[in-house]
């Protein structure tokens, strides 16, 4: 564990907390069930299957280790626990990955392999990667599943900017803000393009967590789990915990999280990635891809941050047609060049006959940007315009950002 990251000693509780054999929540807490029919947590999940997750539970013990203290949250494919390493004496995160995710394992957990082999000593940026602690696996559910579920240990976090920008009134941040989280995220970048040879593949605010950098915080959300512990629902053999949020007074730097999409090894890719709103020309139309779609997530992400609102609205899975349409709108007509990269003609269907399904929608860069002015305004759509081009060559490097004239002005 690193330096600086125990915890004061055990108290009295604490310790009979720690009885291997194994412990009991404390006789005090009371856990009121939920009974209604709503859905709730990762049963909002279209593709969610009780018997994919793991059926943790407070106050048990993962792998002789790691006492679960309550639930930090969830994701597509994993919950993720607050716990008290009780060897380490100190709390830590597990991410508890599903059955059905073997993909986004693999990928994560090769991708963190793959960053543990390179030396680190003289990486900048990697001080803004998330990097796991430690891997274990959990035996597998006699009630259903078919095979161990796998693990990853990680520093607890405070929260991710997605959860940062919800508090915020108008769910806009100042724009001091907006640059600091892109320099780091930039800072990332720059060590996971030119230095690592990685696409990230799923930049978005859910995915960048702000570091934790008051403990106490970690106390008190367990005192808050003994005192007056969140209800959950019974379903079946299982419990569906709400996730209790963690409330820090301070927090340290924003780190790029989960790696379930990383791509390494080659120069190019295929296939689908990203989220809807943040997805790049190149991978909508079919095209092979490379680490410029994280420049492309970036300037769709910081509209977001700054405006509160995506740049590309979409529902779900997009509509390609609507979401290519409201790129020609803002960008223009690609290249043809960019258009014959396609082999299989699948990026002429949107251009050849351009009427009926798609209207163009009347709107530009200036007219969504709502909060700045003069010239100030203009390098910040110039920024943006840096990262959003139809053809990835064009768009700016991570490093070359760095530089910008909106970034580095005060």
């Amino acid at each position: 564990m690193p330096e600086g990251r125990k915890l004061r000693a055990f108290t009295a509780v604490e310790r009979e907390l720690r009885t291997p054999s194994p412990p009991h929540p404390p006789s005090t807490v009371t856990y009121p069930a939920i009974d209604f029919p709503e859905l709730i947590e990762e049963e909002k999940l279209p593709c969610y299957h009780s018997k994919d997750f793991y059926p943790a539970r407070v106050w048990q013990v993962l792998n002789s280790r790691y006492q679960v203290v309550g639930k930090l949250g969830y994701g597509a494919y994993s919950t993720v626990w607050l716990c008290r390493d009780l060897v380490g004496h100190c709390y830590v995160a597990v991410k508890i990955f599903s059955q059905y995710s073997t993909e986004p394992i693999q990928r994560e957990t090769g991708a963190f392999e793959y960053l543990n082999k390179l030396a680190t000593s003289a990486s900048f940026g990697r001080k803004f990667i998330r990097t796991p602690l430690g891997h274990f696996e959990l035996p597998a559910d006699p009630a259903g599943s078919s095979k161990p579920f796998q693990c990853l240990v990680f520093e607890p976090a405070a929260a991710s900017i997605w959860e940062m920008r919800q508090r915020v009134l108008g769910k806009r941040l100042p724009e001091n803000v907006v640059k600091a989280v892109v320099r780091h995220v930039l800072y990332g970048l720059v060590y996971l393009h030119q230095e690592v040879k990685m696409v990230y593949a799923d930049l978005q605010e859910k995915n960048i967590l702000l570091s934790l950098d008051d403990f106490e915080a970690l106390q008190a959300f367990e005192d808050a789990e003994r005192a007056d512990p969140l209800p959950y629902k019974v379903v079946g053999d299982r419990n569906i915990y709400l996730s209790r949020a963690m409330k820090c007074r301070t927090h340290g730097r924003p780190v790029l999280s989960d790696f379930g999409e990383a791509r390494f090894g080659r120069t190019k890719y295929t296939g689908n990635i990203q989220p809807a709103p943040y997805r790049a020309p190149e991978v909508i139309l079919g095209m092979p891809w490379d680490e410029t779609v994280d420049i492309w997530s970036l300037g769709t992400m910081i509209w977001d941050m700054s405006q509160g609102a995506h740049l590309f609205e979409t529902a779900g899975e997009p509509d390609s047609g609507q979401h290519i349409a409201q790129m020609v709108s803002l960008l223009g007509l690609p290249p043809v060049g960019f258009l014959q990269r396609s082999g299989t003609g699948e990026s002429w269907k949107y251009f050849r006959h351009w009427t009926g399904a798609a209207a163009l929608p009347d709107i530009s860069l200036e007219l969504l940007e709502n909060s700045l002015e003069g010239e100030n305004k203009a390098q910040f759509l110039d920024f943006v315009r840096r990262m959003l081009k139809w053809d990835p060559e064009e768009r700016h490097t991570a490093h070359e950002l760095l530089q910008d004239p909106w970034l580095k002005r005060h």
